[in-house]
C-alpha cells in the first residue's frame, strides 16, 4: 500500500455486497485524495450484488486500525445468513476501540448490533424492527429515525441512504464542509441544480 493511513481508507467487500451503497462514498475520498483499499475475508475474489467481481487488496488478518483512518461496511445478504460475516463486526470494535472510525450501512448495522457496538451509540438502521432481531441488541433506546447518525467514531445509515452516508463519511472525515457539504448532499441526493455551480465554484464536484 502506498500513502499515510490518514489519507487511506478500507472498504469490506464481502459476497453479495450492496454495490450502490457505498459508491458515492469511494468514488468522492477517491477524487479527494484518499487511497481506498478493499479488504475482504482472504485474498480470494469476492462477487457482488450485481455481479461484480472484486479482488480484494488484502485480507481480514492483514487489516490493522493504524493503517487506516476509516473502515466502511457495506450492507450484504451474508449479514442475514449467520455468522460468516462476524470477524468484520469484532474488526469494527477494534477500530472503535482504537479510535478510528467505522461507517456501516444497511445489513453492517445489523452486524454491528450483534456485536453489541450499537447498545450505548446513537444509531440508525433500514428499522428499529429490523435491528430488534439482532441476537443480543440491547440499543433501541438509542435508536434515531434519520437518514444518517453520526455518534462520535460511529456512522450508521438505512439502505435507502446512500448519500446521506456519504455525507456523513466528508463531514467526519472533512472532506468537505459547511456550505459545500451542503450542496453536494442537495445536488446528489435532491437533484438540485443551483447546488451543482456551488460546488463548480469550491472545486468540490
Amino acid at each position: 500500500m502506498t500513502g499515510s493511513a490518514d489519507r487511506r481508507v478500507h472498504l469490506a467487500v464481502y459476497d453479495s455486497l450492496a454495490d450502490w451503497e457505498t459508491g458515492h462514498t469511494t468514488a468522492y475520498l477517491a477524487r479527494a485524495g484518499y487511497e481506498v483499499v478493499t479488504v475482504g475475508p482472504g485474498r480470494e475474489p469476492v462477487t457482488s450484488i450485481g455481479g461484480l467481481r472484486i479482488l480484494p487488496d488484502l485480507a481480514l488478518d492483514e487489516l490493522r486500525p493504524e493503517d487506516s483512518s476509516l473502515l466502511i461496511l457495506p450492507g450484504a445478504d451474508l449479514w442475514s445468513a449467520g455468522d460468516c460475516l462476524a470477524p468484520l463486526a469484532r474488526a469494527a470494535r477494534a477500530f472503535l476501540d482504537a479510535g478510528v472510525p467505522v461507517a456501516a450501512i444497511c445489513g453492517a448495522t445489523a452486524g454491528l448490533a450483534r456485536e453489541g457496538l450499537l447498545d450505548d451509540r446513537a444509531h440508525t438502521s433500514a428499522s428499529p424492527f429490523y435491528l430488534a432481531q439482532a441476537p443480543g441488541y440491547a440499543g433501541g433506546d438509542r435508536y434515531v429515525e434519520a437518514d444518517a447518525v453520526t455518534d462520535g467514531g460511529l456512522i450508521t445509515a438505512g439502505p435507502t441512504e446512500p448519500v446521506a452516508f456519504a455525507r456523513e463519511v466528508f463531514r467526519l472525515l472533512g472532506v468537505y464542509e459547511g456550505e459545500v457539504l451542503d450542496a453536494w448532499y442537495r445536488l446528489y441526493h435532491d437533484s438540485d441544480a443551483e447546488a451543482y455551480f456551488v460546488l463548480q465554484q469550491a472545486g468540490g464536484r
